[in-house]
């Protein structure tokens, strides 16, 4: 069965490749992308992710740890005190909303 399938998709690529169908795609002649690293990741996720990003579309874990990260980089040239309370708040509520995006993705993706 599985040697019927690998015959079927070497069929197909070579049809499509006879018809032209294969020539003119995007990074044509170029190396694949490394992607050491992730080999404990789930493909199905990774891969759900990856059409994501081409999409221009950012999981919401993602815009808080850009405001998180930016907020911590505020807080570092901070001098006063009141000011100082104020940004470790926010950096405290980030967090939070953070750890809570991160945790619904990883329970959606169960």
């Amino acid at each position: 069965m599985i040697r019927a399938f690998r015959n079927l998709i070497e069929r197909q690529i070579q049809t499509a490749s006879a018809q032209g169908k294969l020539s003119g795609l995007e990074g044509e002649g170029k190396p694949l992308p490394d992607r050491t690293g992730q080999e404990l990741v789930d493909p199905g996720l990774s891969a759900g992710i990856r059409i994501m990003a081409e999409a221009g579309a950012v999981p919401e874990e993602f815009k808080i740890k850009k405001e998180l990260d930016q907020a911590r980089t505020d807080y570092a040239s901070l001098s006063d005190e009141a000011e100082r309370r104020a940004a470790m708040t926010r950096i405290a509520d980030l967090e939070i909303r953070y750890n809570m995006a991160r945790d619904a993705r990883k329970s959606f993706f169960r």
